[in-house]
């Protein structure tokens, strides 16, 4: 049998085929576009970059800035809800001791990271250990970044006790946390804690206002009060609602805003009220099925919302607090993924309650 020769195994005499040898090489960078601005997600395309530009709790970003600028960072511990600066912070601090360079001069380590006994005694350790050179840097202290040290074994925090005794003279740690209650009482007490709460509603409008106008965005007033509701004070959240919106509808509304995030509406939740409070169980039950339908909305969301509208109905104080009870027992309920409807039917039951309640009171 003659042997078959692949066109593929031919030289070509004239040297033609040298373009298509070299895109055989696995390393062959090939010519890519620039990176476009529009792929980067807003929250770290906006992510402040020195302390000056953190959006809220002037207080802690100027103290830390004073003992940044005398060169007497202690031990840091942040902690409180997500979105609130914590990380931002921590990188504008990193960016003011030690400029462009500073990722050679911090370890960052996040929950998506290892972090056990075995982490703390060796990956830590050999980077605190070491001496570092500051070549044009202010401060030769280095950093070590913690993110989510709630996440962090027992064990691992008891090793990381000492490992931050032994290395002070050289080395910086900051703890970042959501729940501060998760912190060994050891290590909460070898640092100096800073708590950062939810943003205010002015300076989460602010912020908004600044990547709205850099983005050249159509966003509403009402658009923009839905966006500020929604993100109960996390920064993240509002420029991701934000960002998610925009990508849906060029024109930015407080309906659109709504529908893109999956939340009741204000007005919805107003209608489900009035049913709850003023219609028979069975027609209750079957308007608010309808429009859940309709609408693709959650009950536990809706359950929030009636809650928070509750507070705005004028009734006796007794009734409220058995009202509101009742409804934390059916968030309580649904999160363990119990049946829709029978927490429906409870929800519905609730309100009958209470207006029999009512009426007896005003008799």
């Amino acid at each position: 049998m003659s042997e078959v020769i692949s066109v593929m195994d031919i030289d070509d005499d004239n040297g033609n085929n040298e373009a298509e040898k070299a895109v055989k090489g696995k390393n062959v960078a090939s010519p890519a576009a620039a990176p476009d601005g529009k792929a980067i997600p807003w929250v770290e395309k906006f992510r402040p970059k020195s302390l000056a530009d953190v959006a809220a709790h002037r207080d802690i970003v100027d103290t830390i800035d004073k003992l940044t600028s005398e060169n007497r960072l202690p031990h840091l511990l942040l902690y409180g809800p997500p979105g609130t600066g914590k990380t931002s912070t921590i990188l504008a601090v990193a960016r003011k001791l030690y400029g462009t360079n500073y990722h050679n001069m911090i370890l960052e380590l996040n929950a998506s990271d290892d972090r056990g006994i075995d982490v703390v005694r060796q990956q830590i350790q050999d980077f605190a250990s070491t001496q570092s050179f500051s070549f044009g840097v202010k401060a030769s202290v280095k950093l070590v970044l913690l993110d989510e040290a709630d996440a962090m074994t027992k064990d691992a925090q008891f090793a990381l006790r000492r490992v931050i005794e032994k290395y002070t003279k050289n080395t910086r740690f900051a703890l970042i946390c959501n729940h501060v209650n998760k912190i060994i009482p050891a290590l909460q007490s070898r640092c100096t804690r800073f708590r950062f709460a939810p943003l205010d509603n002015f300076h989460v409008t602010e912020r908004l206002r600044y990547v709205i106008e850099a983005e050249r965005l159509d966003v509403t007033e009402s658009g923009l009060a839905a966006l500020v509701r929604l993100c109960s004070g996390d920064m993240r959240k509002a420029l991701n609602i934000l960002q998610s919106t925009h990508m849906a509808s060029q024109h930015i509304t407080e309906e659109a805003v709504y529908l893109c995030t999956g939340n009741p509406m204000p007005k919805d939740i107003e209608q489900i009220s009035f049913w709850l409070l003023n219609e028979p169980f069975s027609d209750s039950f079957k308007r608010i099925s309808e429009i859940k339908t309709r609408k693709g909305l959650a009950l536990v969301d809706i359950v929030r919302e009636v809650t928070l509208f509750v507070f705005k109905i004028k009734m006796p104080s007794n009734i409220r607090v058995q009202l509101i009870n009742d409804l934390a027992d059916i968030e309580y309920r649904m999160s363990f993924g119990c049946n829709d409807k029978l927490q429906l039917g409870s929800l519905i039951s609730s309100f009958t309650r209470v207006r029999s309640a009512l009426v007896a009171a005003a008799q």
